[in-house]
């Protein structure tokens, strides 16, 4: 497993995201408002809207151009389409280092 460092835990807000390069993809890393970090494919594959934008709340993000939802979990939208988003392993080091596993990939964007 390669863990990239892609910044601080403090780069990004509780309850926001930020996007990061990390091996050539566009990553959102979000910091869940329980202190959790999830990682998902910074692109919605509807129209390429910006997802570390979105709200996230509740296990999900919600992309911020046309509302399609996608469980920070496991990448898949929830409203029944077959889209999906890449999803990462995050963590923050004690130091507050922020890692982004791209071994850990799971399944490719479709739709």
């Amino acid at each position: 497993m390669t863990e990239v460092t892609v910044g601080t835990i403090d780069d990004i807000p509780v309850g926001e995201g930020r996007a990061f390069a990390v091996d050539g993809e566009q990553v959102a890393v979000f910091r869940l408002r329980d202190g959790t970090l999830r990682a998902l494919g910074a692109v919605c594959p509807h129209k390429g809207g910006p997802l570390a934008d979105g709200l996230a709340d509740d296990g999900v993000v919600v992309c911020p151009l046309h509302g399609y939802t996608y469980d920070l979990c496991t990448g898949a939208e929830t409203t029944g389409t077959d889209m999906s988003v890449s999803v990462y392993h995050a963590t923050a080091d004690p130091d507050g280092t922020l890692r982004v596993s791209v071994a850990s990939r799971t399944g490719p964007a479709a739709g």
